[in-house]
């Protein structure tokens, strides 16, 4: 009897020192707890931190800045043997370099995914692994793309159906996330570069909703009285699309039809929306970042460190979906990654890997 128990009890001591030895992680997600868009990107950072043998906290900040701080105070606070190894962060509304200054006194090693620190803020952080020697270093998802892809998108479609005003020009209205965020600020440069190449488009009127659905709503009605002409609504992201073709709605208009409107992430609601035609553009996939983030962390804790291919890493991440690629999406994963194998994208487990492909069009195929 004894000698049939001995595997089993050889086995629990196996895992239990597994799990002791495990890197342990917390990611502060500056996003609300009921947000598609951050829940979406921690549970991808889950399942990436399950296949690599990590164990992930995941605390929402409830797009509060002050409380994302005071994250950063508490597991900086914490006795040295129950701080996580690694925290990985986002510099939300200019959070970070505060975030910065408290994780790095107590010793406890950071990453920046999503949004990195902003070129204010370096004037006090410098780079990684500069002043900040527990900063290991970011990556964020080359966020003009999304702003460019989408504006390019909306603008041709607005020429497909004759949209143009008296003036002989398309008219367009952007609603933005917020002022401060790295990720915003470059998403609007890319619309704006967008609207510059195309050269018979007027931005009537930019403006800022927080990335929420209620206050863009709340804009766009005062935004379609004053722009009358405008029948192209660039959106940072999905939501505040949602809440400015509700305002259109109420108005009598048909989105797709006579308003052309795009977005940004991969709600379920987004995709839906492609499909039928009511959201005339939409990129996403960039929520993949914290996953990738954590096969970046995993190889710098296993030997081999990213340093090799920079320190802050841009990368294309998002693709733009018409209905094909968006049915593929929905059917492919839902709500769930379980099915994509992170350890496929890990350098230490696979020596002959020699650059990082971030691309989320890669998991569509």
């Amino acid at each position: 009897m004894l000698s049939r128990a001995r595997p089993l009890l050889l086995a629990l001591s196996l895992l239990a020192s597994f799990a002791s030895w495990a890197q342990s992680l917390v990611f502060i997600n500056p996003g609300k707890s009921d947000e598609v868009y951050w829940v979406t990107a921690a549970r991808a950072m889950q399942a990436a931190a399950a296949d690599l043998g990590m164990r992930l906290e995941v605390r929402y900040a409830e797009r509060d800045h002050l409380r994302a701080i005071q994250f950063a105070r508490e597991i900086a606070a914490l006795p040295t043997k129950k701080r996580p190894d690694f925290v990985i962060m986002s510099d939300d509304n200019g959070t970070g370099p505060e975030m910065l200054r408290l994780l790095d006194a107590a010793g406890v090693k950071n990453f920046f995914a999503f949004s990195s620190i902003s070129p204010e803020g370096r004037v006090e952080t410098g780079g990684p692994r500069e002043k900040f020697k527990s900063w290991l270093g970011s990556l964020e998802p080359h966020a003009e793309d999304a702003g460019y892809f989408t504006a390019k998108s909306i603008i041709e479609q607005g020429r497909k159906a004759n949209a143009r005003r008296a003036d002989g020009k398309l008219h367009m209205i952007a609603i933005a996330g917020d002022r401060a965020t790295p990720s915003s600020i470059r998403r609007n440069a890319g619309m704006q570069r967008a609207v510059t190449e195309a050269g018979d488009v007027v931005l009537d009127q930019a403006v800022f909703a927080g990335w929420a659905r209620d206050k863009a709503a709340e804009q766009a009605e005062w935004l379609f009285a004053r722009h009358p002409e405008a029948r192209l609504v660039w959106a940072g992201n999905d939501l505040m699309a949602f809440g400015a073709m509700q305002a259109w709605e109420k108005r009598g208009g048909v989105p797709g039809k006579d308003a052309w409107f795009s977005g940004v992430n991969t709600s379920r609601e987004a995709m839906d929306a492609i499909v039928s035609g009511r959201l005339a553009a939409l990129a996403g996939g960039h929520f993949i970042c914290g996953a990738w983030a954590v096969v970046m962390i995993y190889d710098y804790a296993h030997g081999h460190d990213f340093a090799g291919e920079g320190l802050e890493l841009d990368r294309t991440m998002f693709t733009l979906f018409d209905p094909a690629r968006a049915a593929t999406y929905v059917a492919r994963f839902g709500e769930q990654f379980d099915q994509i194998d992170f350890r496929r994208y890990s350098k230490a487990l696979n020596p002959r890997l020699k650059r990082y492909d971030f691309d989320f069009g890669q998991l569509l195929r």
